[in-house]
């Protein structure tokens, strides 16, 4: 098809550059100098000359589609025809293989907007970047910083970037996030996997006019309060205001019961565990975080998305919670609007927090009595023993002991005593439900910390949270499934939804098919 258009064109050979190009290339590999180069020479030479010639083969059937164009009917969305035709109109384009040119037809009639079906052959984005460099460019976002991704795309395309543009392309990379996820089909998983929906939160530093109401107003009444930042920071005080995203995470997993002495020898130092049992790995996990939109929002978020898995609840469904107040009020309210029976499990990690921090009210930190004061009212919580029961036993040891500082106690027990609802890990362990809440630890720690939360970064609010998107697809194994949806949907916005009855002219005939008898 490409030599019969190519043959129907009056200029010259539209690839003779493209050819003049590797002619040189080869020429020189085998030439005197070439044979004394080193590798890695050759590999510069041949990555830097060879996406030139890239960019020739590309712009060469670019022109070869322009000579290719033939005149349609056009007809806008507005049921407008365009009835001017103008050929040889122009645009630019900055790809992967470097700059090239678009030139197309445009149809044109005064007072309307002019539309170029090749634009939408082409699925040409709305910018002046190709989706080949927005993906590049979403990609490095999702890992490093935006200055690394401008100096990455510096290095690895013809198409250099300014940083302002950059964060633009990645906004939009990640603008149909929701909507893939809503309109995808969920993978079918074993019905015979619990259900496991969990929540957390994670600070990102933000700029100021990207906090909060409430977070920017105490920022500033802390500033004027302080004469910021003469003023040296109380002990554990930090100046950077964060705005809080709410992390989440469903996923599938096998019963696995345990005993409690299993759960204490996990919970040990790795060198002090001889073997360990072999745990079933979540399976279909899907983690996001969200920085817009409030915490119950998320945990509706989370809930529509169990129940894309299970529509008819036949599954066992399980929410782990760190005991947040008002997390668990949204977890069992929307619960209760679907009509959707729960477990609600608290997670023992941070119930071992709590008990470390009461330990050392009685012992000395690090030492073996602390870790036994530990050990023993774990134990009794995971046999069954009553949370209540525990927390009057530790504040009756303090009291008689008479202890200078009993405040960690006494959160302690404050804590189990809230929590005693969901600390029944005894039939948990017997069912074979998960107690710990490492997954959603993991994520608060791969979405959020590890690329956000690091020292000198401050967030604009679309950036952030564009990024945050970026990072869920790629933990979520979803990156590549949800480009394809990204594209097409750029193509339905962009270009379909422009013409009459959202169909594109085709401004190249189709090649006739010959049957072969």
């Amino acid at each position: 098809m490409g030599a019969d258009y190519a043959a129907t064109t009056e200029t010259q050979d539209p690839f003779a550059t493209a050819a003049e190009q590797f002619s040189t290339m080869t020429t020189h590999l085998q030439s005197v100098a070439a044979l004394t180069m080193t590798h890695d020479a050759l590999e510069a030479y041949i990555c830097e000359e060879g996406r030139e010639l890239q960019r020739r083969l590309l712009q060469a059937h670019l022109d070869v589609r322009a000579a290719a164009e033939r005149r349609v009917r056009v007809a806008g969305s507005d049921g407008v025809e365009r009835d001017v035709a103008r050929s040889g109109t122009t645009r630019k384009l900055g790809s992967v293989v470097g700059c090239v040119i678009v030139t197309r037809t445009l149809y044109q009639r005064a007072g309307v907007e002019g539309l170029a079906p090749q634009d939408a052959a082409l699925n040409l984005p709305a910018e002046s970047y190709s989706l080949g460099v927005r993906k590049r460019a979403a990609e490095e976002a999702a890992s490093g910083s935006f200055d690394h991704v401008v100096e990455q795309l510096r290095k690895t395309t013809g198409t250099p970037v300014p940083k302002r543009q950059v964060e633009e392309l990645v906004c939009r990379a990640a603008e149909d996030f929701d909507a893939f996820y809503l309109e995808r089909d969920p993978e079918p998983e074993d019905d015979t996997l619990y259900l496991v929906l969990t929540f957390d939160g994670a600070g990102v530093p933000m700029r100021p006019e990207a906090l909060r109401d409430a977070t920017r107003k105490a920022s500033a009444q802390e500033r004027r309060d302080e004469r910021w930042p003469l003023k040296r920071l109380p002990p554990g005080k930090k100046r950077t205001r964060k705005r809080m995203a709410m992390v989440a995470a469903v996923y599938g997993v096998a019963p696995y019961p345990r005993t409690p002495d299993d759960i204490v020898r996990e919970l040990r130092p790795v060198q002090s565990v001889t073997k360990r049992k072999k745990r079933p790995k979540p399976t279909n996990k899907r983690v996001w975080a969200n920085l817009s939109e409030t915490g119950s929002d998320v945990i509706e978020q989370g809930f529509a998305e169990a129940m894309l898995r299970d529509p008819e609840q036949g599954r066992r469904w399980v929410v782990l919670v760190d005991g947040d107040k008002k997390q668990l009020r949204a977890v069992r309210k929307t619960a209760r609007e679907l009509g959707v029976e729960i477990t609600i499990v608290l997670d023992v990690i941070h119930v071992l927090e709590y008990l470390w921090g009461a330990a050392y009210c009685f012992h000395a930190p690090g030492s073996q009595d602390a870790e036994q004061w530990v050990t023993k009212r774990l134990t009794m919580l995971l046999e069954g023993a009553d949370a209540s029961t525990v927390a009057a036993g530790m504040t009756r040891s303090a009291t008689r002991q008479t202890l200078a500082e009993r405040k960690a106690v006494d959160k302690c027990a404050r804590y189990l005593r809230n929590n005693r609802a969901f600390l029944d890990y005894a039939s948990a362990l017997r069912d074979g439900l998960p107690i710990a809440s490492g997954v959603i630890e993991g994520a608060c720690r791969f979405l959020v910390r590890q690329r956000l939360d690091i020292a000198g970064a401050r967030w604009g609010l679309a950036g952030a949270e564009a990024v945050l998107r970026l990072r869920a697809l790629k933990a979520s194994g979803d990156f590549d499934a949800y480009w394809h949806f990204h594209t097409a949907t750029e193509h339905r916005a962009n270009h379909a939804s422009r013409y009459a009855d959202a169909k594109v002219p085709e401004p190249i005939p189709r090649p006739r098919l010959r049957v072969v008898k």
